[in-house]
């Protein structure tokens, strides 16, 4: 690599290392809260700085990336569900990469194609090669002026330290357990280098990865003459599957899920079961199986349409009603896996899983109705349509806080029925905690629940929580249990 280091590149690898102390801060230095909207504006200041005269392409998908980035860093400030902060942990730093990755691509590049995600990942590995050859240039910049035999002498004493560091941890070990006085004096040795902090190494280390990480990407991306990879991956490279054996598959599985719906129809949206099984029981025992079964009827459609053997125009037309039949009995399986968890939810209350599948369940019958578009519709694209929904459909449940829908139908659930779990509601985020503060101020005679509170008020008292960690959602609780009188 024989890219030049200019005064510029120099400037930017101070403000990458500010921004590497800020990562530090941010994000080490205790539970993460406003702190990741803090590093966002400042990580993207940065960035347009840097690129302040680069033409961006992609712009208006970059913005809608954007756009679910800074909603995913708010959601640290406004909910406190552990699900999704465990997630996005992963899907932020994904997402920033992903996005200006995008914006500084090439403008005739294709982001749904194949060849993009090697292109993502070549940047990512160009970062690495960057780092390498920076590190090289500014170790031969030390190097100057410095005697090489006397570098030498000192790289073969650096050896020798490394080499001795197993060998004196084995000897160290048995002397000290062989002699008590020698072990005191040992013992005492580390007193004499408080002044090394272990932890303090520990987060120099970190700042120096983020430093990197975010010089050497950024680096990579603003160089001009980029070597775009040719989109050649596409369909036609595949082989195609013969359209004869796809449709003797497609009409044996809808035979099955015609025969399903019948049945569904005349006992489950009847209103009228078999046996001495209860509507929870039947609830319980289907739901899963039926998720599962329509994922697989997903996979079946879009495998067929991205490599199935067109044919003739009457092969074509009977494919494309199999695939029909197959969606609208998948509508039919999602249609009875909702009903089924509603009941379920009826007899045993709200939880998280269930309020989450039943989102998801929502968001598959979009995903069937584009794609029984895209069945009739051929020059429609599957892939672009399910990322973009995909990352919509993220981005709103974990925004509009799902925890805080538990906790309403179960409050909703217990002015009607009396019936509540106070210890789940605990379970969940400090929006759980809202609602057993809301429940105790309506009826204070619920068993085991003013126990919880007042280990919750304890617990409010005595933690103490850096900026870095201000949540929205905790400071309420806070203050709310804090003023609360228990009896």
């Amino acid at each position: 690599m024989e890219t030049k280091i200019g005064k510029s590149d120099w400037l930017f690898l101070c403000l990458c290392l500010l921004l590497g102390i800020l990562a530090e801060e941010s994000f080490f230095r205790g539970q993460i809260g406003i702190s990741y909207i803090v590093f966002v504006m400042v990580f993207y200041s940065v960035f347009y700085w840097r690129f302040r005269r680069f033409s961006f392409s992609h712009q208006r998908f970059g913005y809608l990336v954007l756009c679910c980035i800074w909603l995913l860093t708010v959601s640290y400030f406004l909910n406190d569900n552990i699900l999704f902060y465990a997630l996005n942990i992963i899907v932020i730093p994904s997402l920033v990469i992903f996005h200006i990755v995008l914006i500084t691509s090439p403008k005739s590049f294709r982001w749904s194609q194949l060849a993009f995600v090697s292109y993502l990942f070549s940047r990512i590995l160009n970062a690495f090669k960057y780092n390498a050859f920076f590190a090289t240039y500014f170790g031969k910049g030390l190097r100057r002026g410095v005697d090489e035999d006397r570098l030498l002498i000192w790289k073969k004493v650096l050896i020798g330290v490394v080499i001795s560091i197993p060998v004196l941890a084995v000897v160290l070990r048995l002397l000290v357990s062989a002699d008590s006085q020698f072990e005191r004096i040992i013992g005492g040795i580390p007193d004499w280098f408080r002044v090394v902090d272990a932890e303090n190494v520990i987060r120099l280390f970190a700042i120096i990865i983020f430093t990197a990480a975010f010089f050497g990407l950024m680096q990579v991306l603003f160089q001009k003459h980029i070597k775009v990879i040719k989109q050649e991956a596409t369909v036609t490279q595949f082989q195609k599957l013969d359209s004869i054996i796809m449709i003797t598959v497609l009409i044996l599985i809808n035979a099955v899920y015609v025969l399903f719906t019948i049945v569904q129809f005349k006992y489950f949206f009847s209103g009228t079961l078999q046996g001495n099984m209860t509507y929870a029981e039947y609830a319980r025992k289907g739901f899963f199986e039926l998720l599962f079964v329509t994922m697989i009827n997903l996979s079946i459609t879009i495998v067929v349409l991205t490599f199935g053997e067109r044919g003739k125009n009457g092969v074509q037309r009977l494919t494309q009603l199999m695939l029909t039949i197959l969606v609208l009995s998948s509508g039919v399986m999602l249609s009875s896996a909702f009903l089924r968890l509603s009941m379920y939810e009826d007899a045993y209350g709200f939880t998280f899983t269930r309020v989450l599948a039943h989102s998801f369940m929502i968001f598959l019958v979009v995903i069937f109705t584009y794609t029984l578009v895209k069945i009739w519709v051929e020059k429609l694209s599957l892939f672009h349509f399910y990322f973009i929904t995909s990352l919509i459909y993220y981005t709103a449940i974990a925004v509009i806080d799902l925890d805080n829908i538990v906790v309403k139908e179960n409050m909703n659930r217990y002015e009607h029925s009396g019936k509540i779990d106070v210890h789940y509601l605990n379970s969940l985020s400090a929006t759980g905690v809202l609602g057993l503060i809301d429940l105790y101020e309506k009826d204070q005679n619920i068993p085991e629940l003013q126990t919880i509170l007042l280990e919750r008020q304890k617990e409010a008292r005595t933690t103490s929580l850096s900026w870095q960690s201000y949540n929205l959602k905790r400071e309420q609780v806070t203050k709310k249990l804090q003023n609360l009188q228990i009896n």
